[in-house]
């Protein structure tokens, strides 16, 4: 069985809340034929997307072909939208979860669903996970790696991981608003450079500030194999080593990373290996970026292409580990073969 981790969706019929509230920076939907369409912001093409991004049958359709059984559906992050008022980026976030709630239930064999909160606002983030995880029964909820150039150890984020954690909420943290993007207005640098350094530097803010410790029974997964924070986690236990007027844990930042959680897409054989060797094969999930361009095609490529696996780790990276952090039920991990689409069942 395959659970593809990492995969995002919108509605077909997206709000305007540009029209709606006003303001230049709310991602509007525009389509540019039948099978696609253009996410603008600001007046401005910010992404290209192809109707594989809202429509579930054709979904589905490369699911089949590419032999996933299982999409974890979540959010684009540039729908976020924590820049703005709290009011106005709940009512966005509710829409967006209702959306996933909706298409998991027409195919409840071939997705499961993870939900977006307002988090700029803590109260009203925890209001959204509760309707999310308790009312909707989505499966976990997915936060950007700064909110408002906040980083997550900031204490405004202190009742959401207590009570993702009192709740056993999984998280999963996905890039967005790269720092350094300044910098990067050339050659899409702002994917390959700035999205897996703004995860190293959340990744490095939740082992480093005390979070994790405070909160160690939180669930979190980083998208994209965790940036480049894997490769960085020994010059911070250096830092942390030769600074200890800066220490604010009892261990080490490599001790928490170990609680980590990590998607597989990072392309290469030779970093799986490494992220095994540092972290556990139980710690990694199979995650292709669905649908957009840096997409890994095939899903699980990567683990597949790692001779030195076992069987027991290829297939618990493939589908067990994802099932057993997002609490899949037995029934849901007992679906038939890829090639059902169970519309409606």
């Amino acid at each position: 069985m395959r659970i593809d981790f990492h995969t995002h969706i919108i509605p077909e019929n997206f709000p305007d809340f540009e029209e709606k509230f006003g303001g230049g920076r709310w991602p509007v939907l525009k389509r540019t034929c039948t099978c696609g369409a253009s996410i603008m912001v600001g007046g401005k093409n910010f992404r290209e997307v192809t109707d594989q991004v809202w429509d579930p049958e054709k979904r589905i359709e490369d699911m089949d072909r590419e032999g996933v059984d299982i999409q974890v559906l979540s959010p684009i992050p540039v729908t976020f939208s924590y820049w703005a008022s709290a009011p106005q980026a709940a009512e966005m976030a509710r829409i967006q979860n209702d959306f996933i709630v909706e298409t998991v239930a027409h195919y409840p064999d071939r997705f499961v669903g993870l939900g977006t909160v307002p988090m700029q606002d803590g109260p009203t983030a925890v209001q959204e996970m509760d309707r999310c995880m308790k009312d909707l029964h989505l499966h976990g909820i997915e936060i950007g790696t700064n909110v408002n150039g906040k980083n997550l150890d900031d204490p405004s984020f202190i009742e959401f991981f207590e009570m993702a954690e009192k709740w056993e909420v999984p998280i999963f943290v996905h890039p967005w608003e790269t720092l350094g993007r300044e910098r990067m207005p050339h050659h899409n640098f702002m994917y390959t450079v700035g999205m897996p350094s703004e995860t190293a530097l959340a990744a490095a803010t939740l082992a480093w500030s005390g979070i994790m410790e405070k909160f160690p029974g939180l669930k979190i997964c980083f998208a994209h194999g965790g940036g480049s924070f894997p490769y960085i986690i020994p010059r911070l236990d250096q830092g942390w080593k030769v600074w200890p007027h800066l220490r604010l844990t009892t261990h080490p930042p490599s001790y928490y990373a170990k609680k980590f959680y990590f998607d597989s897409l990072n392309y290469d054989p030779l970093n799986i290996k490494y992220m095994i060797e540092r972290f556990g094969h139980e710690k990694i999930f199979m995650g292709s970026d669905y649908p957009f361009l840096l997409r890994e095609i095939q899903p699980g490529k990567v683990l597949d292409e790692s001779l030195e696996l076992t069987e027991e780790q290829r297939e618990a990276m493939l589908g067990g580990n994802a099932a057993q952090f997002l609490n899949i039920e037995k029934k849901k991990r007992g679906i038939v073969h890829a090639g059902s689409t169970n519309a409606g069942e």
